[in-house]
């Protein structure tokens, strides 16, 4: 049960949630009458920015249920020494606790040691979860998250979000705005992001970096829907005003 060394790649982010974060961000910055110009896209995101990244937020009704149920039943089965159904966890959920972790601490190989220890610590305790209604994937998550702020504190370090180089806003055409849209890149939305408190960033990364569900995040962080709503929402603006800072 381990993450091959050397050959893990660089993870994906989750490219509609960066363009969605982007999309907040301007909403805040835009004069109401300049994001209305600019068309429904701001407009929306302005709508959204108390709680939600621009994904659909999970539901019992979904179709999504049914992937929860299988991974669920694997949960099942490993608790009854299933190795194999272990293993199907591992695989399905590798990935997704290897970006969470690649993007906090900006290293492979510490990634890689880091991604199997939280299956390790996983694996020791699969017996004591019970199903909560949500995915599995986000206790995984929550194991990483604890290794990499027990990493952090033994550094005494703070952590940074690192991103590769992404996407940029491509918006030509002709405005008042686009002075702002186009000053508004990646690597400035990002330093901005650096620059939160710690819960605000974590936030922001859950939502929009790995594509987590409001529910998902509070689970991982410990708290209500409600409260990582407000979180959200303050970080948004927290950020607009970095980067309204930085673009003076």
């Amino acid at each position: 049960m381990s993450v091959v060394r050397g050959n893990s790649p660089r993870p994906a982010v989750d490219i509609a949630g960066l363009r969605a974060l982007r999309e907040l961000v301007l909403a805040v910055l835009l004069p109401p009458a300049l994001a209305v110009a600019t068309g429904s896209q701001h407009a929306m995101a302005s709508e959204t920015a108390a709680g939600h990244s621009g994904h659909t937020e999970r539901n019992p009704g979904d179709a999504v249920e049914d992937t929860h149920a299988e991974a669920w039943e694997l949960v099942t089965r490993a608790q009854h020494g299933d190795g194999e159904a272990f293993g199907q966890l591992f695989l399905r959920y590798k990935e997704t606790v290897y970006r969470y972790i690649y993007y906090r601490v900006g290293d492979q190989a510490t990634a890689e040691d880091f991604t199997s220890e939280t299956f390790l610590r996983a694996l020791r305790r699969i017996g004591a979860i019970t199903y909560q209604g949500r995915d599995i994937g986000a206790w995984f998550v929550t194991i990483a998250r604890n290794i990499v702020l027990d990493h952090a504190k033994s550094a005494r370090h703070r952590l940074e979000v690192t991103l590769p180089e992404t996407i940029e806003h491509t918006d030509t055409g002709p405005g008042p705005e686009e002075s702002v849209i186009s000053l508004l890149t990646t690597e400035r939305l990002m330093r901005a992001l650096n620059r939160l408190g710690t819960d605000q960033c974590e936030c922001v990364m859950l939502r929009f970096i790995q594509g987590m569900s409001v529910s998902e995040t509070a689970e991982i962080m410990g708290r209500n829907s409600g409260a990582v709503k407000a979180l959200q929402h303050r970080a948004i603006r927290r950020l607009a005003d970095l980067v309204r800072g930085d673009l003076r």
